[in-house]
């Protein structure tokens, strides 16, 4: 299959395979310099490098996935003086730069705010990000829209 005809899906780790996990583990081994050798990385994953080469170039963790890309995220917030400065300030201290910011007019008390943010800065790991900005009072909900090559 060529390059212009993949097509990628998001999967629950949960669902996936020992072989893609293991190989992922592998992966992390390898690109961290923990290892010097796929056959190292294999044997301590407890991997055959079979597997590891069917699956290396074919499962990849989304945080890769979403480096040198555009993600859109879409929060939920209550209407309070700061919230939206605050939820922006975590983003900027991501690393992140926010494209396009669109915040709905407040209705009993709660808007929604979608931001399109470039990742080529990023500093910490997406679902790191989506912990931080989850933590923010006063945000009600965090959900990645969808994720592009910028």
């Amino acid at each position: 299959m060529s390059a212009k005809n993949e097509k990628f899906y998001l999967v629950s780790e949960d669902f996936l395979p020992e072989g893609m996990k293991k190989t992922l583990e592998a992966k992390k081994l390898l690109e961290s310099y923990e290892v010097d050798s796929i056959h190292e990385a294999t044997r301590q994953v407890g991997l055959s490098r079979s597997v590891f080469y069917k699956y290396r170039d074919a499962v990849f963790p989304f945080q890769h996935m979403v480096k040198e890309q555009m993600i859109t995220l879409f929060f939920h917030l209550q209407d309070q003086t700061g919230v939206l400065s605050h939820l922006l300030s975590v983003v900027a201290q991501a690393g992140c730069n926010i494209l396009t910011i669109h915040q709905t007019i407040p209705i009993q008390g709660k808007a929604n705010v979608t931001l399109s943010l470039n990742t080529n800065g990023m500093t910490v790991e997406i679902d790191q990000l989506l912990s931080d900005l989850k933590q923010i009072d006063f945000v009600n909900q965090v959900e990645i829209l969808s994720s592009g090559v910028s």
